[in-house]
C-alpha cells in the first residue's frame, strides 16, 4: 500500500495514506523527502521550504499560507497554515467544461406515480404541521407498524419543533419545506397531522400544495377530533390500502435524482470518497439522470470551480448570488463566514475551509451545472444542480430530500449514524472506518488506496465510481441501507429567523 500522495503537480504538500513515522524517507518520483515529524494519516506534509506568507498548494490550488516558516518534510497544519478568504467577493464569467458523453442506458426497478414522478421507496409518511402534534405522530408511526406488508415498505414519522411561532421568510421556509416533503413521490401515502391553532395549519398549508390526490394524502386536525390517534389509525389504514396497489417496474435511471453531501470528513475524503461520487455524477448525468449538490458554506474558496463550469452567462450569477447570499445570511447574525473546519474535520486532516471546500466539491465531478435552486425549490432541468442549504448533516440532507433527491449519498471520513427522509448512503474515505464501523457504513471508497484484504487489488477511480452506480441503482431497487436497516428516519427543516 502507498503511503502518500502528491494530488496535483503543482502542489507543494503530499497526504499521508497512512501515518508516517518521523524520519521515513518518501520518493515523489526521484525527489526525496525525510519526515521531519510524526505525520497522522489524512495530514499533509511539506514537499519544499515555505516562507511565512508563503502559498499552501493542494488539488493544484491554494488552500492558504504559511502564518510560520515551515521545512521541508515538515507536518503542515493549523498550528502552521492559514485561510486566505475574504468576504464578499467580485466574480467574472470564465466559462470551461463541456456536456459529457452520453452512456447507455440503465435501469432500476421502481414506482410510477399517476402524478408522473417516480419513487425508489413505497412507504406511509406522518407529516406534522407543528411540534406540538409531534407525540402523536411518534406514536402513530409505531401503532402503525403492522401496516407494512406487501408492497408498502415502512411507515415514517418525521417530527420537527417549527410550524408555529415563526415570522415572514423563516415561517415561509417551514411551509415550503413541509409541502415538498408532503409531495416526495418516495411516500406513497402520507398523513398530515395537525393541531388546529398552528400558524401553518392545514387550511394554510393546502396553499401550498396545490392540487392533492386525496387517495393519497390524508389531513386530520388533533384539535377537531374526540379521539385523533383512533381517527388517524383508520386514516393511515386506508393509505395503506391505497400504497399497497403500487408495484416496482423498470424505470430509466434518467429519472434518477441523487443528492451530494458529506460530513465529518477527513484528510482522505477529497481524494477517495468525494472524487469517488463526482465519478457516480458524472455516470448518472451521463445517462441522463440528475444530480444536486449542496452545503454552500463548504464551498466557499472553491465556488469559481463551480461557477466556471455553468452552463450559461446566467446560472452564474445564479452561483455568485448563492454564494454571497450565504455569507450575507453569516454577517446578519454577525457570525465569521470562515468559522470552519470542524474539530472532527481538523482532527482528520483539513487545516483550511479552502482545504475542506476543494475536497468538497470534488462531489461535483466535472459536468456542467444546469441548475441552481433556492432551498426547498424542487429540481426543473436534468443535470448537475447547486442547491442553497447550510453545511448542517441533518438539515443539508433533509433540503437535498425536499428539492426531490430520490437518494443521498454521504461521504465521511469518520462517521455517522444518521439519516434523512430519503435512503442515505454512507461512503467511508478509508476502509478503517468501513470494517470499524459496519453497521453505518454501505460502502467503501477507501479501498482505492488501501484494500479490504492483502489479497485484493487497488481499482481505479472509474471502476469505484461504475461500482459506485450499480449499488446505487440496486438501492433504487429496494436494497436497505444501513440506517434503514436501523430504521432510522430523520428530519431537519432550516431554521433562519427569531422564535416568538
Amino acid at each position: 500500500m502507498k503511503q502518500y500522495i502528491k494530488i496535483n503537480p503543482g502542489d507543494n504538500v503530499c497526504v499521508a495514506l497512512a501515518p508516517i513515522a518521523k524520519g521515513t524517507v518518501l520518493d515523489l518520483g526521484g525527489e526525496t523527502v525525510t519526515a521531519l515529524e510524526e505525520i497522522p494519516q489524512g495530514h499533509k506534509i511539506a514537499l519544499c521550504d515555505i516562507p511565512q506568507g508563503g502559498q499552501v498548494m493542494k488539488y493544484g490550488c491554494r488552500i492558504g499560507f504559511a502564518s510560520q516558516e515551515i521545512k521541508k518534510g515538515q507536518w503542515i497544519h493549523t498550528h502552521n497554515v492559514k485561510t486566505g478568504l475574504g468576504d464578499l467577493l467580485d466574480y467574472t464569467y470564465e466559462p470551461e467544461g463541456k456536456e459529457l458523453e452520453e452512456k447507455p442506458h440503465a435501469y432500476f426497478q421502481g414506482f410510477r406515480r399517476p402524478d408522473g414522478k417516480v419513487g425508489v421507496r413505497n412507504e406511509i409518511w406522518i407529516i406534522p404541521t407543528v411540534g406540538c402534534v409531534n407525540s402523536i405522530a411518534s406514536a402513530l408511526e409505531k401503532q402503525a407498524a403492522h401496516l407494512v406488508q406487501g408492497t408498502v415498505e415502512a411507515v415514517a414519522a418525521f417530527p420537527h419543533p417549527y410550524g408555529c411561532s415563526q415570522m415572514g421568510d423563516d415561517q415561509e421556509n417551514t411551509r415550503k419545506a413541509l409541502a415538498a416533503l408532503i409531495g416526495h413521490p418516495n411516500a406513497g401515502g402520507v398523513l398530515v397531522l395537525g393541531l388546529g391553532c398552528e400558524n401553518s395549519n392545514i387550511p394554510v398549508l393546502k396553499e401550498y400544495l396545490g392540487d392533492v390526490d386525496e387517495n393519497r394524502v390524508k389531513f386530520l386536525v388533533c384539535q377537531e377530533s374526540q379521539d385523533e390517534m383512533g381517527d388517524a389509525m383508520k386514516l393511515l389504514e386506508e393509505l395503506a390500502d391505497y400504497a399497497g396497489q403500487f408495484k416496482r417496474e423498470p424505470i430509466d435511471a434518467d429519472q434518477l435524482i441523487i443528492g451530494m453531501k458529506c460530513g465529518g470528513s477527513d484528510g482522505l475524503s477529497g481524494i477517495t470518497a468525494n472524487p469517488v461520487v463526482g465519478g457516480f455524477s458524472d455516470a448518472l448525468i451521463a445517462r441522463g439522470g440528475t444530480t444536486i449538490l449542496t452545503e454552500v458554506p463548504e464551498m466557499f474558496g472553491a465556488e469559481t470551480l463551480l461557477m466556471n463550469r455553468c452552463a450559461n452567462e446566467e446560472l452564474f450569477h445564479k452561483t455568485v448570488d448563492l454564494i454571497n447570499n450565504f455569507k450575507t445570511y453569516f454577517k446578519r447574525h454577525n457570525q465569521t463566514i470562515y468559522e470552519n473546519p470542524s474539530p472532527g474535520n481538523k482532527k482528520g486532516g483539513i487545516s483550511t475551509l479552502e482545504d475542506k471546500s476543494l475536497g468538497c466539491t470534488q462531489k461535483s465531478g466535472s459536468a456542467l451545472v444546469k441548475g441552481v435552486l433556492e432551498y426547498a425549490q424542487p429540481v426543473k432541468t436534468r443535470g448537475l444542480n447547486l442547491l442553497s442549504a447550510p453545511g448542517n448533516d441533518l438539515v443539508a440532507a433533509t433540503a437535498l430530500a425536499l428539492s426531490g433527491a430520490h437518494m443521498v449519498l454521504f461521504t465521511t471520513g469518520r462517521g455517522t449514524p444518521f439519516a434523512s427522509p430519503v435512503p442515505t448512503v454512507k461512503i467511508s474515505s478509508n476502509t478503517d472506518l468501513a470494517g470499524r464501523k459496519n453497521n453505518w457504513i454501505d460502502f467503501n471508497a477507501g479501498k482505492l488506496v488501501k484494500p479490504e484484504t492483502p489479497r485484493d487489488e487497488l481499482p481505479s477511480m472509474e471502476e469505484l465510481a461504475e461500482e459506485l452506480f450499480s449499488y446505487v441503482l440496486e438501492v433504487a431497487s429496494g436494497k436497505k441501507v444501513k440506517s434503514e436497516e436501523a430504521g432510522f428516519h430523520d428530519m431537519a427543516i432550516f431554521k433562519q429567523g427569531v422564535t416568538l
